[in-house]
C-alpha cells in the first residue's frame, strides 16, 4: 500500500532548518504520550520518524475551509509542524500543555502548528485520549474553532498550496 508521501507533493522544506528536532525515536514517542497523556495518530508518528518538525513545502502549506475565519474566508494555512523533542528555542508538540494554558485553548488538544493566535491542533475531546483525534483550527483572539478533518491522515490528504487560492 502506497503511504501518503508517494501520492502527493513532498511534505517538508528541506530548504530550510528552522524547526527540526533531532531524529524521532521510540523512547521519545514513549515520552510524548506519556507527558501529553494521549496516543498520538500513526500518520503523524509516520510524517515525524521521516523529519522531526519543521516547514511544510509551499504545494501543502494550506487547508481548505468550509467557512471563513479570522485567516481567510477559504482556507487556514499550514506552514509548519512542531516535532517531538527538546531543542532549544524551538517549539515542540511536547508544548502543548504551556501553549493550552497560555493561549486559553481547550484542553484536550494537542498543538501541532501555529503562531499564537491561530493553532492548527489534534482535537481529542471526543474520541477521548487513547482515540484518533480530529483536527481542528482553533482561534485564540476571537475563541472560535472549526473542525478541518476526521483524523489526521484526512488532514494531510487534503493539504494544498496557498498558491490555489
Amino acid at each position: 500500500m502506497a503511504s501518503h508521501e508517494d501520492l502527493q507533493p513532498p511534505f517538508w522544506d528541506t530548504r530550510s532548518g528552522y524547526g527540526i528536532q533531532p531524529p524521532l525515536t521510540d523512547q521519545a514517542v514513549s515520552e510524548a504520550e506519556r507527558l501529553l497523556g494521549v496516543t498520538l495518530p500513526e500518520a503523524l508518528l509516520d510524517l515525524l520518524r521521516r523529519q522531526n518538525g519543521g516547514q511544510v513545502s509551499e504545494s501543502r502549506s494550506a487547508f481548505p475551509t468550509t467557512r471563513p475565519t479570522s485567516w481567510s474566508s477559504d482556507h487556514v494555512p499550514f506552514d509548519s509542524v512542531m516535532g517531538i523533542g527538546h531543542r532549544e528555542q524551538t517549539l515542540s508538540l511536547l508544548d502543548s500543555p504551556y501553549l493550552i494554558e497560555e493561549w486559553g485553548l481547550p484542553a484536550d488538544v494537542v498543538v501541532l502548528s501555529g503562531d499564537g493566535h491561530c493553532w492548527i491542533g489534534l482535537d481529542y475531546r471526543t474520541c477521548g485520549r487513547q482515540g484518533q483525534p480530529s483536527v481542528a483550527w482553533f482561534d485564540a483572539d476571537d475563541e472560535s474553532e472549526l473542525a478541518l478533518a476526521p483524523d489526521f491522515g484526512s488532514f494531510l490528504r487534503g493539504l494544498t498550496s496557498t498558491a490555489e487560492f
